[in-house]
């Protein structure tokens, strides 16, 4: 395998840290704020495997090895045809990440000049990261939901006169792309942990490397829900299923049973839910989506973006909702005491102290914003901040 540098390790690392990209498994609260014990590892948590396995008729499971808070691999899937093969989420950008991916393919029977499509469940780079680079050496189409979106979108800094004029596959306007984001105030009126002034100078020296490393995939063809796409040798249909991001996307395959699920039903951990998603409610999003999982009568497998495959997946997605629930309980609960809460505040009831920091704030949002949608809670901002009241 080809070796980083030190300096595109810890851009590769940092890059993945300020896109809200890890995934949270949920700490209970703790009443006195006390460490709770530690925790056993989850099966997304493990290394990634250098084996292939056929999962499904025509469908083969591989994982690319990737380093982020809770996060150990992603499964990249090979779907194979009379015509090539299909890949499902590539891996992250980098050449560490291509370099297993080739490895993968050739362990499974194939090369990068097989494929012919890659599917991108969702707008995070673990799941895009390879895609434009086997766009450009194989000619694969890239397919996504048509709401395919990254933060680096020109669309999400339209504030700016010049953000449609901005390359953000080059070094220079990418860094300022993520400068613009991380400039954004959050809804809440909390502080944004953006990048470091040292982060930014590697963004803006990688010259040439830049879009070999942050390359944002153009997809060739765009999915919208209920479209129909032939991989595999059948037919595929396409489920949009906001909430993790609102761009997600899922496939069900309704010969076999098979459903690949993205990061939005996964086995052991739910995904993050942000706050700053531009939806009034994403929290009642994914619910929304998780019933639609759940309403699919005749599964056989499913095929999640990390873990394993796994059976029971109306169990599984009845069993997210229900953690939500109880999270929203707990917030019903500490209102009379935080009765002019803060966002800060609440998260500290729901999160343990080792979990702590934007990421929770945001997915504390995310529940706070629902009950108000719901009508039971009233937000004030007072000096910048987000105050949440009970009603009446």
């Amino acid at each position: 395998m080809t070796e980083r540098s030190p300096n595109e390790v810890a851009t590769s690392a940092e890059a993945m840290s300020m896109q809200h990209q890890h995934h949270h498994d949920h700490d209970s609260s703790a009443p006195d704020g006390e460490p709770g014990p530690p925790r056993k590892p989850k099966q997304e948590q493990e290394p990634a495997s250098d084996e292939v396995t056929e999962v499904a008729p025509g469908i083969v499971r591989t994982q690319l090895p990737i380093s982020m808070p809770g996060l150990g691999h992603v499964n990249c899937y090979v779907l194979e045809d009379e015509r090539g093969i299909a890949v499902v989420d590539p891996g992250l950008p980098g050449q560490e990440s291509w370099d297993h991916l080739v490895d993968r393919l050739t362990r499974a029977g194939h090369a990068v000049d097989d494929v012919h499509t890659v599917v991108v469940t969702h707008s995070h780079p673990d799941h895009f990261g390879g895609a434009m680079r086997l766009r450009h050496e194989a000619g694969a189409e890239i397919v996504t939901h048509e709401t395919f979106r990254t933060i680096f979108d020109t669309a999400d800094l339209d504030d700016h006169e010049d953000s449609e004029e901005l390359d953000v596959n080059s070094a220079d306007d990418r860094a300022a792309a993520m400068e613009r984001w991380f400039s954004k105030p959050s809804p809440w009126g909390g502080r944004r942990a953006g990048p470091s002034p040292e982060f930014m100078e590697r963004i803006r020296g990688a010259d040439g490397s830049a879009g070999a490393l942050f390359a944002t995939p153009r997809p060739t063809q765009p999915l919208v829900d209920g479209q129909t796409i032939k991989l595999a040798r059948r037919e595929w249909v396409a489920m949009h299923t906001p909430g993790h991001t609102y761009d997600h996307l899922c496939l069900y395959d309704p010969e076999f049973g098979v459903v690949l699920t993205g990061d939005h039903v996964l086995p052991s951990i739910t995904p993050h839910i942000s706050g700053m998603a531009p939806e009034a409610d994403p929290l009642d999003l994914f619910f929304g989506s998780l019933r639609r999982m759940a309403e699919i009568t005749d599964v056989s497998i499913a095929l999640p973006a990390h873990g394993h495959p796994f059976v029971d997946l109306r169990g599984r997605a009845e069993h997210i909702i229900e953690h939500h629930e109880e999270r929203l309980d707990v917030i019903r609960d500490a209102v009379p005491d935080l009765p002019n809460g803060t966002v800060a505040a609440f998260m500290r009831v729901l999160f343990r102290e080792r979990s702590w920091g934007e990421m929770a704030e945001s997915e504390t949002y995310a529940h706070l914003e629902h009950l108000r949608e719901r009508g039971e809670l009233v937000r004030h901002f007072d000096e910048g901040m987000a105050h949440y009241t009970p009603v009446g």
